[in-house]
């Protein structure tokens, strides 16, 4: 489990890419690296992976052919920068919201305002998820917990301060960039329950 909190902006050192499976180099930084175990959980681009492999600062991670068609790590190349974040323990403050690290969709981003102080960034999604995207509703895009501003028929803003442009790749993509949406779980299943109740009563 993730709380959306990224940790990290980390670069792809190398990309190996076999059939069905692509191999991750990260290049992580010595905080990332305590106490991280073969087989732990970290999050990229708020796509969850199992480290492989470590090796002289450079940590890897496999990623299957399900994974590379629903996420933007697919579109990876090597010196590419990822937001990592490492899984949550018991006991840690959650900052953000609880994230599984299983993206559902991608959402290309359409239009960006900015000025010194914020963005807003308004990303454009396939209709049938908007029943799960509310205003001030809770979202993570490539990994970072954000809250939802305005919505439409198949669009949604966000509004990104200066803390989270800084730690974050958010705002440093060009617009039609494609980016990884995991919906709020709890909002999820609040929506699906009530649409059951309603389909069983007709």
């Amino acid at each position: 489990m993730f709380t959306g909190i990224i940790q990290a902006i980390v670069a792809i050192k190398a990309i190996d890419k076999q059939p069905g499976l692509w191999r991750f180099a990260m290049d992580f930084p010595l905080a990332l690296r305590e106490n991280l175990p073969h087989g732990a959980s970290v999050a990229h681009n708020g796509v969850c992976l199992t480290v492989s492999a470590q090796e002289s600062g450079i940590v890897c991670f496999d990623v299957m052919q399900e994974t590379l068609s629903v996420t933007n790590l697919a579109n990876c190349q090597a010196g590419d920068m990822l937001n990592v974040e490492r899984a949550m323990r018991y006991g840690d403050e959650v900052g953000g919201h609880i994230l599984s690290g299983h993206v559902q969709f991608n959402a290309k981003l359409i239009e960006r305002e900015s000025n010194a102080q914020n963005s807003r960034l308004r990303f454009e999604c396939a209709d049938k998820w908007m029943k799960y995207i509310l205003e001030k509703g809770f979202i993570a895009i490539d990994g970072a917990s954000l809250t939802l501003g305005k919505t439409g028929r198949n669009w949604f803003e966000v509004y990104l301060i200066p803390e989270t442009r800084s730690l974050t790749t958010l705002d440093s993509k060009a617009i039609n960039s494609v980016y990884n949406i995991e919906i709020d779980s709890q909002t999820q299943a609040i929506v699906d329950t009530v649409e059951r109740v309603l389909a069983a009563r007709q």
